[in-house]
């Protein structure tokens, strides 16, 4: 077990046939970074897979420009060739835990670093040598892709109108014309669209309260703010309930996917002078608007809500564009049995266990 396999000896008949079950870009990518053989075997996708931006419509303003970019999240996680290097340089020596990266991806400009739960654009860190760029080999890292999320950009008063976009499938096996997407707009309404559409089509007339759409096991779902999933029928675009309601009393349900199963957590908002003293961050000259949350697991076998009190390991992101979960152990500055997400002023951390806020100090290295 401990001998080194030479890779290079594959039967080369084998190589394209390994890459065709690549399904995300960066594995495509450091799959042809290995050598001249790998790289000639697969192409780095298809001719007319998707590329972002994307031009679609506006929603409402059908003359403006509007572009669906993407970003994708990213687990770095060091390894022994990566010891030396100036990233692994802002952790102890003696640390295997990886960072959350995201990067924002454009055909026409340079990659840009964003913040994993605010989408805040970074800044490129200083290196020792004060040039403006650190250079990063990302075959000295293990690189894992946790999730896509899309963002709906246009520089005016109505970029707001649309709060989440989910894009499916997207990998570079497929093509443009096969993908969907669906967005919530900010008053609640759901849309579609597909490729070639020259407008969203407005989804469901009848239930304007949709607070979040994911994309789980392939599948387009979507909740209201009772807590009722429904499973939408691409072909048809009709909803099909998948889930009970969920009488949760909070202001907002976000859908998460973790280990495989799906979860909604239950948004308050709540003021009062009890939360105000037992929590951290705010300002005591106004009045104290505290978030609190609630998890709710689906048991798809009995078709019920289960009320989940502890995440254990596992540490929920709510960012602006999408939700994902991690593991705790595997990252440095996240904590386990925690929710991140941003308020109107700062990132913050909810624990579970004492239902306490605090601000977040540290969550990406670079910053």
């Amino acid at each position: 077990m401990d001998d080194k396999v030479d890779w290079s000896q594959l039967p080369i008949e084998l190589w394209p046939k390994i890459g065709k079950y690549l399904d995300n870009h960066i594995d495509v990518l450091r799959f042809r970074s290995v050598c001249e053989s790998f790289r000639s075997s697969i192409p780095p996708s298809l001719p007319n897979s998707p590329s972002f931006p994307l031009q679609i419509p506006h929603p409402i303003h059908t003359s403006l420009n509007t572009h669906l970019t993407q970003s994708t999240i990213y687990l770095i996680e060091p390894t022994g060739a990566s010891s030396t290097s100036n990233l692994a340089s802002l952790a102890p020596s003696s640390s295997s835990k990886g960072w959350l990266i995201k990067v924002q991806e454009s055909k026409n400009q340079p990659l840009s670093l964003l913040s994993p739960i605010s989408d805040r654009k970074l800044s490129y860190p200083q290196s020792n040598n004060n040039t403006a760029f650190k250079l990063w080999n990302l075959l000295d890292y293990r690189v894992v892709e946790i999730c896509k999320s899309y963002t709906n950009e246009m520089i005016t008063r109505f970029a707001s109108s649309v709060r989440k976009v989910v894009f499916y499938p997207n990998s570079p096996w497929t093509n443009v014309e096969d993908c969907v997407s669906f967005c919530i707009f900010q008053e609640g309404k759901l849309g579609f669209m597909k490729h070639g559409d020259q407008n969203w089509k407005l989804v469901d007339d009848k239930n304007f309260y949709y607070d979040d759409v994911i994309v789980f096991k392939g599948q387009f779902y979507v909740t209201d703010k009772w807590g009722t999933i429904s499973w939408i029928d691409v072909c048809s675009l009709k909803l099909i309930q998948f889930s009970p309601p969920l009488c949760g009393l909070g202001n907002k349900k976000h859908l998460v996917e973790s280990c495989g199963s799906l979860y909604v957590v239950d948004r308050y908002y709540e003021s009062s002078e009890n939360m105000r003293r037992n929590n951290v961050g705010r300002h005591r000259d106004r009045e104290a608007v505290v978030e609190c949350f609630k998890v709710y697991k689906l048991d798809e076998e009995w078709g019920k809500w289960v009320d989940v009190k502890s995440l254990r390991d596992r540490a929920f992101i709510l960012s602006n564009s999408c939700n994902f979960s991690v593991s705790a152990e595997d990252l440095i500055g996240y904590k386990g049995n925690c929710i991140y997400f941003r308020d109107t002023f700062d990132i913050r951390m909810y624990n579970l266990d004492d239902h306490r806020i605090s601000m977040v100090d540290f969550i990406l290295p670079l910053t």
